[in-house]
């Protein structure tokens, strides 16, 4: 699932980046990155709601940890796996809500469902809010490393950078429709797989 997910988000990213070069649709992102005004930040963190794993929790949440404190702004935190709410209360972060982890890849969909909910609504009540997604993901063997990733807000960096991915063929690609329908139809789609990509990586980290 985790292989099956890395080619679908690349393709996903083809598809933005497409979007990002037609010219009629580049202003749709703002110049959020010249503004480095503080807000709220708000934090997905996957860790399990088993124990018998290691030090699987308290690496993903000392990765959390140290990355909030360097960012301006207050935190709230949404955990994913009772173990891992455990070890960010005991590390001092403002819990804003809790989510069972998922015992399949189908239960993956409904609780990227909820984040999505929960989130959206941290979003609109803070101008400046921003969304981080913390997980551990699986290297070779039983190994595993924490990563981040910052969903929002989009940027003009993030819209350069997938502007510049190549087509991987010499068929020229085209915006089928209407363009700016296209667009947040992929950043739906982009934020959807984002979310359940951490949390397919995470579960593969903890198996």
């Amino acid at each position: 699932s985790v292989r099956a997910l890395a080619d679908y988000y690349r393709t996903v990213e083809l598809g933005l980046g497409v979007c990002f070069r037609n010219s009629g649709l580049a202003p749709l992102i703002a110049e959020r990155n010249e503004r480095t005004a503080a807000g709220s930040i708000g934090a997905v963190v996957f860790g399990s709601d088993q124990g018998l794993v290691g030090q699987f929790n308290d690496v993903v949440v000392d990765f959390a940890v140290k990355t909030l404190a360097a960012l301006p702004g207050t935190s709230q935190v949404w955990a994913v796996g009772e173990r891992v709410q455990g070890r960010l209360t005991d590390a001092g972060l403002s819990l804003a809500g809790l989510f069972v982890v998922p015992n399949s890849v189908k239960a993956i969909t409904p609780l990227v469902g909820q984040i999505q909910i929960e989130t959206e609504a941290h979003r609109t009540s803070s101008e400046n809010a921003s969304l981080w997604v913390f997980h551990n993901r699986p290297l070779s063997g039983a190994l595993y490393e924490p990563v981040s990733q910052r969903l929002l807000p989009f940027d003009a960096q993030w819209q350069r950078d997938l502007a510049k991915i190549g087509w991987p063929t010499e068929n020229l690609p085209e915006v089928m429709g209407r363009g700016v329908a296209t667009l947040h139809g992929l950043i739906r789609e982009y934020l959807f797989i984002s979310f359940f990509r951490a949390c397919a990586d995470s579960l593969a980290s903890e198996n």
